[in-house]
């Protein structure tokens, strides 16, 4: 990659063609220039755009653009080539983890997560029971003042 990079920069220098006037008449940022004329491919975030970058800049300086992009398609063979399957796999679930944060999300798409949930029968068979229980309490108390006899330690001893 830095031999294409440089090839790109002596060509521009020997026609005496500043870094920004590429950059402008390419629609490219000078530090992009820069980069491609260093060789730093990693700074740029998709290499696909980078080929056409170079091919672009390679027509652009009266270069044989074709030349230029088989030795861009060369190094990144070899490039990747050298990238272990783990990598590869550790990259693919990175940028998935992205895709799926900056998903758009609307009511129609966003899928909700169940949260533990009781069933409505089940609380009302719990309502109903305590319903039961505070109305036996009330009742044997009730039954103890008219009685007298019965007491409230009775009354529990009696429910075991």
């Amino acid at each position: 990659m830095k031999e294409i990079g440089e090839k790109l920069k002596e060509t521009r220098e020997s026609m005496g063609i500043s870094i920004e006037e590429v950059a402008e008449d390419l629609k490219l940022r000078p530090s992009q220039i820069e980069n491609i004329e260093a060789g730093n491919l990693e700074e740029f975030k998709d290499v696909f755009f980078v080929k056409y970058f170079i091919r672009d800049y390679a027509k652009y300086l009266g270069l044989d653009y074709e030349e230029m992009v088989d030795a861009f398609n060369e190094y990144l063979f070899d490039y990747t080539s050298k990238i272990s399957l783990e990598d590869v796999q550790k990259a693919k679930k990175k940028v998935k983890n992205q895709e799926e944060k900056k998903r758009i999300m609307s009511p129609y798409t966003i899928e909700y997560r169940r949260k533990f949930r009781i069933p409505p029968i089940v609380i009302y068979v719990i309502i109903a029971l305590l319903l039961i229980v505070i109305g036996y309490l009330i009742i044997s108390i009730i039954d103890k003042d008219n009685f007298g006899e019965r007491d409230l330690s009775s009354i529990i001893s009696e429910w075991r």
